[in-house]
């Protein structure tokens, strides 16, 4: 119940300021009638998460960007998963395995849709789950055709965790992979992610030529072998394609207009 009230609380403040005027910890405490102590540890966690931001110069509060995300990430998100619903099933009827969908989504994938594979032995739904981009064949998918200035950021901020023995740990081999993923469009997750299962992830791009989503195939390596994953590959290529003209993306050269 202690962690309702917070919640409740938080939106309290959100609503207060979602008027565009700024305010001090005390001016939102005293026109909501709560402890400053209560605000303070609220303002504090909301500013961190950027759902809030403060003027240092004068301790003033006011909305924050990652509403602005979450915004764009809902309508975009919606749009993106209406628009690929049917080439999702298209996938999923034709191979049998697990087809998802992911958006780009502060530095990691986040999923957003899946149809899972009938199969006793497959790959579940993850829907709502954040995952890295360098040891995930969306992931990879989407980091290799951004701008390598955006990818040196990424690195920088995330790292590269090592999730099995075969996840890409260093950043030369990462980039020899970023060149491989280039020249071809696909990316694998030979078990780098989670031991036992392979997949192929494919970007998705917008209007503006920028890569923000992808779409994978996946399941056990028993069954995925790398061969199996390249004659998947093909009509995976061909279901992105599409998406992405529909979200009004013209053909450019990524291979090197990444630089």
């Amino acid at each position: 119940m202690a962690e309702v009230n917070s919640v409740l609380k938080a939106f309290a403040i959100l609503d207060l300021l979602s008027d565009g005027k700024k305010r001090s910890l005390s001016d939102i405490a005293h026109e909501l009638s709560l402890p400053k102590s209560t605000v303070s540890n609220l303002l504090e966690t909301l500013t961190s998460e950027r759902v809030l931001e403060r003027d240092y110069g004068s301790g003033l509060f006011s909305l924050g960007i990652r509403l602005i995300e979450l915004g764009y990430c809902t309508q975009t998100g919606n749009d993106l998963v209406r628009i690929a619903a049917p080439f999702l099933r298209g996938l999923n009827q034709r191979f049998d395995e697990t087809v998802h969908l992911v958006l780009l989504d502060r530095d990691e994938v986040l999923y957003i849709d899946c149809i899972e594979s009938k199969r006793r032995l497959r790959t579940y739904s993850v829907i709502g789950i954040h995952a890295p981009l360098h040891c995930t064949s969306v992931g990879k998918a989407i980091l290799a055709f951004l701008p390598n200035a955006e990818i040196q950021r990424i690195l920088k901020n995330k790292g590269l965790p090592s999730f099995t023995p075969h996840t890409i740990t260093t950043e030369d081999r990462l980039w020899r992979e970023i060149a491989v993923i280039r020249e071809r469009g696909y990316a694998i997750d030979d078990m780098e992610h989670e031991d036992h299962l392979r997949c192929v992830g494919a970007p998705i791009f917008n209007s503006k030529g920028e890569v923000f989503a992808s779409v994978s195939i996946s399941g056990p390596a028993e069954r995925n072998t790398l061969k199996r994953l390249e004659l998947m590959t093909p009509a995976l290529l061909e279901a992105t394609a599409e998406i992405s003209h529909r979200l009004g993306y013209r053909n450019k050269d990524h291979s090197r207009a990444s630089s």
